[in-house]
């Protein structure tokens, strides 16, 4: 078997259905749409959501909540991540927020909040926009400093 003389298998393969080619064909007159309404018609699509005329569920289902337009998102590193990556040489004793955009922590446009999960055991110096008491005092324990970011929000 080449690539010249390929082919599906025997049987495989079906002509598809010839409709509203006239009435010789027995496919002709309504082209199996059958009679009137939108769904006979050329260019007939439906509403997303839509349900026959029935209450959509999206219209039926009330809203609620709230969504604070003002709110900080912030992306979170763990320092038993930031040890790891330190003790496998990917991270030096300064690390700023490029350093975790590099190793692919964070993206470019997030806010960066350090965690306390885990054991730091080394000297570092880190930068990032906030930090939670846990992470901080294992930080400055472990000799090293934790510094913010200016930002203006």
């Amino acid at each position: 078997m080449e690539l010249h003389n390929l082919k599906p298998a025997e049987g495989s393969v079906k002509k598809g259905k010839r409709v509203g080619r006239g009435e010789g064909s027995k496919k002709g007159g309504t082209s199996t749409r059958g009679h009137k309404g939108a769904k006979s018609r050329s260019g007939y699509s439906k509403k997303i959501g839509f349900e026959g005329g029935q209450q959509p569920l999206q219209r039926r289902v009330p809203k609620f909540g709230f969504t604070n337009p003002n709110r900080l998102k912030y992306n979170t590193v763990n320092i038993d991540t930031i040890q790891n990556l330190y003790s496998n040489k990917k991270l030096k004793s300064k690390i700023g927020k490029e350093d975790l955009i590099a190793n692919g922590l964070v993206q470019k446009k997030d806010l960066v909040k350090i965690l306390g999960r885990g054991e730091l055991k080394a000297k570092l110096d880190v930068t990032a926009d906030a930090f939670s008491l846990q992470a901080k005092k294992a930080i400055e324990s472990a000799g090293g400093s934790a510094n913010l970011i200016n930002n203006s929000k």
